[in-house]
């Protein structure tokens, strides 16, 4: 499963544990424009519930896909206003 998406920016958080994903995506997102689409790259297995949860609570942005290879877990959040 790849993703194909036109990436905007790519946020490095590997390393990085709960909560700091989400509040970086978060941050990022922010400085988007609507419509563009932002690459989150995580180590810790729970951003993929974590970002979940965020983007299905949070106005205005949208989880697209997440995928998981090599224990890197990619999101891509669309800033949709």
């Amino acid at each position: 499963m790849s993703a194909e998406f036109d990436i905007a920016e790519t946020l490095d958080v590997k390393g990085a544990s709960c909560p700091m994903p989400v509040v970086k995506t978060k941050s990022a997102v922010d400085g988007l424009d609507a419509g563009e689409v932002l690459e989150v790259l995580a180590t810790d297995p729970g951003s993929m519930s974590d970002l979940d949860g965020w983007a299905d609570g949070t106005e205005g942005v949208e989880l697209l896909d997440q995928t998981e290879s090599d224990d890197v877990y990619k999101h891509y959040v669309r800033k949709t206003e």
